[in-house]
């Protein structure tokens, strides 16, 4: 899929009169006009030639190889959870744990995050900075909700009415074939009701996006100032090949 973006630019004209015996000019109208930037437009040499070196090093940057995927990557080979879900979600809890705990002494119990914003798949081959910014184009950044057990069940309600894999990492589900919860694990022990939780997100999930309403009820939230963009470039740094695979963390069992 081909992502196409339409810019323009607007110029505007202000005409100014003065009057006779008038101190200060008068803004007599605003006349506007929009101009479509695409590949109609013609480049010029001179901005060309200066933009070239600057160019080609931002090419050289996101096009440096990180890591090695030996299979597809995608959002799309698992009913309930997937490979590129289960990856984003892994990078994010092992990425953003150390600096939370750092700075709150509490270790993240899970991360949620939500399905839609895996933008495309990871190919077979080379894996760069490039990569991210496709899988990860918006610029959201990893936050931490401080949920109680009550809080949670609504969290686990969601997924399972949502029919979309949302990528999950430290928390296990499982529902019955009457598609009920049977189970709710964090960390391979159950959800205690009277405990609090640290779940890992993204800003935009955690004011309300795609409608997970029950970061509304977060006791507290803390920003750790680290993009999942970023994090998947660091994890991609450490790591030689990535193997993500369908697991057990989100399963409904068979009659």
């Amino acid at each position: 899929m081909v992502l196409k973006i339409k810019h323009f630019v607007v110029f505007a004209t202000f005409t100014i009169f003065y009057s006779c015996g008038e101190q200060e000019p008068t803004l007599k109208s605003i006349e506007g006009k929009q101009i479509a930037i695409d590949s109609s437009l013609t480049s010029k040499a001179s901005i060309e030639s200066f933009v070239k070196p600057y160019r080609e090093r931002v090419d050289q940057v996101l096009d440096s190889t990180l890591a090695y995927a030996p299979y597809p990557i995608s959002k799309t080979d698992g009913a309930l959870n997937t490979t590129a879900g289960n990856l984003m979600a892994d990078i994010v809890l092992s990425e953003a744990d150390p600096i939370f705990k750092s700075r709150t002494g509490h270790p993240i119990d899970f991360v949620l995050l939500n399905y839609g914003g895996i933008r495309s798949l990871i190919s077979k081959g080379n894996v760069s900075s490039r990569t991210a910014y496709e899988v990860m184009p918006f610029e959201n950044a990893i936050v931490v909700a401080e949920l109680k057990g009550a809080s949670i069940l609504k969290l686990a309600s969601y997924l399972r009415d949502s029919g979309l894999a949302h990528p999950i990492s430290g928390l296990q589900l499982t529902l019955d074939p009457q598609n009920e919860i049977q189970s709710i694990s964090i960390q391979g022990k159950p959800l205690d009701a009277n405990k609090t939780y640290y779940v890992a997100t993204s800003n935009y999930l955690v004011n309300g996006g795609d409608s997970m309403f029950f970061f509304k009820e977060a006791l507290n939230i803390t920003n750790t100032d680290y993009l999942i963009r970023n994090a998947m470039i660091d994890y991609f740094k450490k790591i030689d090949t990535l193997k993500p695979v369908v697991d057990d963390r989100f399963i409904k069992l068979s009659e």
